[in-house]
C-alpha cells in the first residue's frame, strides 16, 4: 500500500509543477490568471477499524486546478484599441464558430470591414448607443464596429450660433466724421451646403437711428458695402438685447456661389436654404467689440483619423472635418461564481453550470469595473512566489520518492529472510 500513496504523491506533485510551470511561462500573457492546485487527501474507508475509526490513508490527489481571479497590474501601452479593465468583469465576444466566450484581455484589433475583433478573430460584443450623445439606444449585445471604408457624408448648415459684443461707446455710423466703415464691426464664419460645399457668411454691424426710443440698434448686413441688410439688434438701457425687438432670426444661403470675392462663381444643384442664427447672448456694452463664440453645425465630409475608448466604453470617432461620432459601447459580463468559468485557452473563458448565468452591464456601474483605454491588464501571476512554489513542489516530490524507496528497502529485508 505504501508503493500507491508514494505513488500519488508523485502524481499529485508532479500536476502541481505542471501548473506552477503554466504561470511562469504565462507571466507575460494579457489578461491572464494564474492557477493553484488544490490537492485533497485519500482514506480507504476499510482502514477506518480502528477503536477511535482513525485509519490510514491511501494517498493525496489533485481535487482541483483553481484559478484566482485578483486584478493583475494595469500596463500602459498607446494603443488606442487595448483596454484593461479595472475591477470586476469579462469582455463578451463571439468567436469566429458562433459560440460565446468572455476574457479579461483586452488587445482589441479592426478588421478589413471595421469590426472590432481579438487576437482569435472573435467579434467583441457591445450596445448601440446615439451617434450625437452617446447614450446606449438598446441593451441586447451585438457586435461593435466602426465605418472604415467611406467616409461619412456632409451635413448642411442649420443654425449658427453668435455670441460678441458691441461697443456702447459706438456713434452712429452716419453722424460720425468720415462715417464709420461697415467693416469696423464685423466678423464671419464657414457654413457648409448639403453636399459639403463651404460657404462663407460674413456678418458685419453698423450702429444706426433708433426707431425705438431707449434704445441701441444696429443694422446687419452681409456684405461690407450695406447693400443687404439682414436683420436689426435692439439693445435695452442695461446693454441687453431686446428679443421681442430684434429681427435677426435667419439668413438665406445661396448655394450658387462661394463669396463675392470668387470668380467665377460656382455652379450648383442645392438649392438655396436658411440657417436659424442665434443671437440670444448678444451683448452691447462700453467695451470694444469682441467675438466669444461664433460656431454653426453644418460640416463637409471626412474620412476616419482616429478611434478612442471612454472609461464607459464609448466607442468614440474622429474624422479630417473635426468631427465625432459614438460607435457603441462596450459591454461587460460578470458571474455569481467565477471559478465555475472553464478555460478554453487564448485568454477565453466558458459559460458552465457551475459559473451560473452572466450578468451584463455597463462599465463603471454597479459591480462593473471601470475601462482604461490605451492600457492592457498584465497577468497576475506572483514570479516570485511562483519559484518558491516551484521548489517546495520539487521537495514533495522528493519526499515521496523518499517513501517508495524506503518501501522497497523494507521489501527487500523480508525477501532476503532465510
Amino acid at each position: 500500500m505504501s508503493f500507491q500513496t508514494g505513488l500519488s504523491g508523485l502524481n499529485t506533485s508532479s500536476k502541481s509543477l505542471d501548473v506552477i510551470g503554466n504561470n511562469i511561462a504565462n507571466a507575460n500573457t494579457v489578461g491572464m490568471k494564474s492557477s493553484r492546485a488544490e490537492f485533497a487527501d485519500l482514506v480507504a474507508s476499510s482502514l477506518g477499524s480502528g477503536g477511535n475509526g482513525a485509519g490510514a490513508g491511501i494517498g493525496v490527489a489533485v481535487a482541483t486546478a483553481a484559478q484566482q481571479f485578483s486584478q493583475g497590474n494595469i500596463k500602459i501601452t498607446g494603443n488606442s484599441l487595448d483596454v484593461a479593465i479595472n475591477g470586476n468583469g469579462f469582455f463578451k465576444v463571439t468567436r469566429p464558430d458562433g459560440s460565446t466566450a468572455f476574457t479579461r484581455d483586452g488587445q482589441f484589433k479592426l478588421d478589413k470591414n471595421g469590426n472590432i475583433i481579438t487576437n482569435t478573430g472573435a467579434a467583441v460584443m457591445g450596445y448601440a448607443t446615439d451617434i450625437t450623445t452617446g447614450v446606449p439606444t438598446s441593451v441586447t449585445p451585438l457586435p461593435l464596429s466602426v465605418p472604415t471604408s467611406a467616409p461619412i457624408p456632409a451635413k448642411a448648415s442649420t443654425k449658427i450660433t453668435a455670441e460678441f459684443n458691441l461697443d456702447a461707446r459706438a456713434i452712429i455710423a452716419a453722424n460720425a466724421t468720415p462715417p464709420t466703415p461697415i467693416s469696423t464691426y464685423g466678423t464671419s464664419l464657414t457654413t457648409y451646403d448639403s453636399q459639403g460645399v463651404a460657404l462663407p457668411v460674413n456678418l458685419y454691424f453698423s450702429k444706426v437711428t433708433p426707431a425705438t426710443a431707449g434704445t441701441d440698434q444696429w443694422n446687419v448686413f452681409t456684405d461690407s458695402a450695406g447693400l443687404n441688410n439682414v436683420g436689426r439688434l435692439v439693445f435695452d438701457a442695461t446693454g441687453k438685447l431686446n428679443t421681442g425687438l430684434t429681427t435677426v432670426n435667419t439668413l438665406t444661403l445661396s448655394p450658387s456661389t462661394y463669396a463675392a470675392s470668387l470668380t467665377p462663381p460656382k455652379t450648383s444643384i442645392v438649392p438655396n436654404f436658411t440657417v436659424s442664427v442665434d443671437v440670444s447672448k448678444v451683448t452691447q456694452f462700453g467695451v470694444g467689440f469682441n467675438v466669444s463664440n461664433l460656431s454653426q453645425d453644418g460640416y463637409t465630409a471626412g474620412e476616419l483619423t482616429g478611434v478612442s475608448i471612454e472609461p464607459s466604453g464609448v466607442i468614440t470617432t474622429r474624422y479630417s472635418n473635426g468631427e465625432t461620432q459614438h460607435r457603441g459601447q462596450l459591454a461587460l459580463a460578470d458571474f455569481r461564481n467565477t471559478q465555475g468559468l472553464t478555460p478554453a485557452g487564448s485568454g477565453e473563458y466558458l459559460q458552465t453550470f457551475a459559473s451560473g448565468q452572466p450578468v451584463l452591464g455597463n462599465p463603471g456601474i454597479g459591480r462593473f469595473g471601470e475601462l482604461r483605454a490605451g492600457a492592457v491588464e498584465e497577468s497576475n501571476v506572483d514570479l516570485t512566489a511562483e519559484l518558491v512554489n516551484m521548489m517546495t513542489a520539487q521537495r514533495n516530490y522528493q519526499a515521496n520518492a523518499q517513501t517508495i524507496k524506503t518501501q522497497d528497502q523494507i521489501m527487500s529485508t523480508l525477501v532476503n529472510l532465510r
